[in-house]
């Protein structure tokens, strides 16, 4: 099994409703497209001060578990990710980098 781990950085802070509604449009679009076995998603714990490093920093991380590269490169061809992707761009810009795993222990 494989993870691609995302961490998703809004560039300006958004209402949790419209939070919460991304990462369930992102965990639809994605289990719709049959390529993924599970899909989990949660909100970045914040700490005192981080504002000031000079990193990405998340706001919500989204993993999805594939059964191997295969299924993980069907899966961004997905019918409707990009589009929900680009509609959700076009409302709150957000940056995005991930890493792709075996699980972690």
């Amino acid at each position: 099994m494989i993870n691609h781990t995302m961490i998703v950085s809004f560039d300006q802070p958004l209402p949790d409703s419209e939070l919460d509604q991304y990462l369930a449009d992102i965990e639809q679009v994605m289990l719709d497209s049959g390529f993924v076995q599970s899909v989990a998603t949660g909100r970045h714990l914040p700490v005192p001060g981080e504002e000031a490093i000079p990193a990405l920093i998340a706001t919500a991380i989204v993993q999805v578990a594939v059964a191997d590269m295969d299924a993980l490169a069907k899966a961004f061809t997905a019918p409707g990710l990009h589009e929900v992707i680009a509609h959700w761009q076009s409302r709150y810009p957000y940056k995005v980098a991930w890493a792709n795993h075996e699980a972690l222990v």
